[in-house]
């Protein structure tokens, strides 16, 4: 097991931040982290990453406790923040070499794993550049880079996109599925976009005032909390009272089901004049959960 804590609990003075996490994560998992502000999303992580010790209960990664054998744990880990990590006055493949040089390489491997990760995130054009000249989303990238590069087990993202353009931002999710993908990474990510987590990560941990609230795939937490809404259309009030199941608005009829495209050709025999399947959302489910939408949260500072 990458990640297992039990009963993980962090407090600040009178604020319990996390409350009792019980959490294991699979070697080669993706996972999403999501929840409002002040959630304990962010906490959680640094508890993990050793960068805060625990109030209470007990984390291990990479089979090390995150208490007695900090150091060891930060050999096995990589961990991108929210704010960029490289020096801005620095040239991006000097920091990449640096930062390789602190966790123990030689000067040549840390130069080859640098040149390595500059191609495989796309950053050749600009690798010799000063940071403070780069794009957001070339600084994300290197933040990775800087991150991958003494070949962690395990990278911690904590809100990768927030501040991208849409073009960058969809850049960056497809080298973090890669790196998965192609080099077996165990990820486990924070964020605020909802699409982010259902179209990269296999599960989704839903965390609500320090506690886990729900765990899951995107897909089973969609149709166990929300489901499909099938709307059938008809020509007049009485049409749509002829059928026996759902609920009626007028002349339309919504069923919820847990597969919606797969329910809707058998409604056809009933004849409505229109049929519409609305497929849920991860805001949907959260909002079913809390009472709260997380599109109206903004990323954490």
């Amino acid at each position: 097991m990458m990640i297992a804590t039990r009963e993980l609990t962090k407090r600040f003075k009178s604020v319990t931040a996390v409350d009792g996490i019980t959490l294991d994560v699979a070697d080669g998992e993706l996972v999403a982290l999501l929840g409002p502000n002040g959630a304990g999303k962010s906490t959680t992580l640094r508890m993990l990453t050793t960068l805060i010790p625990p109030t209470a209960g007990s984390a291990e990664v990479a089979g090390l406790d995150v208490v007695t054998r900090q150091r060891d744990v930060r050999r096995r880990i990589g961990y991108i923040g929210q704010g960029n990590g490289a020096g801005h006055s620095q040239r991006g493949r000097d920091e990449l070499i640096s930062q390789g040089r602190a966790y123990g390489l030689g000067v040549r491997q840390a130069r080859t794993r640098a040149a390595e990760l500059i191609d495989s995130l796309g950053l050749g054009e600009v690798a010799d550049r000063t940071v403070s000249t780069l794009s957001g989303g070339q600084r994300r990238r290197l933040d990775i880079a800087m991150g991958l590069i003494h070949s962690p087990e395990l990278l911690f993202l904590d809100e990768p996109s927030t501040g991208l353009d849409p073009q960058n931002r969809a850049n960056l999710q497809e080298h973090i599925v890669a790196l998965r993908r192609e080099h077996g990474t165990t990820i486990v990510l924070t964020t605020h976009y909802l699409e982010e987590a259902d179209s990269m990560a296999e599960r989704v941990i839903v965390i609500d005032h320090g506690r886990i609230i729900a765990d899951d795939s995107p897909q089973r937490l969609k149709a166990k909390h929300v489901g499909d809404r099938v709307i059938l259309g008809f020509g007049s009030e009485a049409e749509a009272a002829r059928v026996t199941e759902g609920t009626r608005e007028g002349n339309r009829v919504v069923i919820t089901t847990e597969d919606g495209p797969r329910l809707a050709p058998s409604l056809l025999d009933l004849r409505p004049l229109t049929v519409e399947v609305i497929r849920p959302t991860l805001d949907d489910v959260f909002l079913t959960l809390t009472g709260r939408s997380l599109r109206d949260q903004t990323p954490e500072a």
